[in-house]
């Protein structure tokens, strides 16, 4: 298969991506991250939970997930999405929050890409950080481990619907 590869932005080494192909169409993945009753279901790396998701899906919309600890401690992460390409791209950021207000700390912004590939779907996630020490700092919290455990997570509910 002959693939096309663009010149990275300047920030791509503060870059944390996982790919992976899932056994899913890609119309099932998209709805598993953009309506909040099924991102409820696989957000979050189990034991932990997403009780709270709220989705403006549209350049510009509010976005907000509460993730809860085994300990029942609730991290509420609130950003904006910048492009919404149905089934094909999603990138939100928590640079801002609603109405375009900056964020205290900002940390991240993230690309999903969704692509047919093999009978499913090419699924690629990109944490795109503001400094090196951010990047490191989200490596350390197992960035690799967590969203990895949240693909497995996110096929086995897109392959379910």
């Amino acid at each position: 298969m002959e693939t096309t590869t663009l010149d990275a932005p300047a920030s791509a080494s503060r870059d944390l991506v996982l790919t992976r192909l899932l056994k899913a169409p890609r119309a099932a993945v998209w709805r598993c991250w953009t309506e909040p009753e099924l991102l409820k279901q696989w957000f979050a790396p189990k034991p932990w939970t997403t009780p709270e998701v709220s989705v403006d899906l549209r350049p510009g919309g509010a976005s907000r997930f509460v993730m809860r600890s085994p300990e029942a401690e609730d991290f509420p992460n609130a950003g904006v999405y910048l492009e919404v390409v149905p089934e094909r791209r999603l990138v939100f950021t928590d640079a801002y929050t609603a109405g375009w207000a900056p964020a205290e700390k900002p940390f991240f912004t993230a690309v999903i890409d969704l692509a047919d590939e093999a009978g499913g779907t090419r699924y690629t996630a990109t944490a795109r950080h503001w400094t090196d020490a951010a990047r490191d700092e989200h490596a350390k919290m197992g960035f690799h481990e967590g969203w990895g455990q949240c693909a497995d997570q996110l096929e086995a509910l897109a392959r379910s619907l």
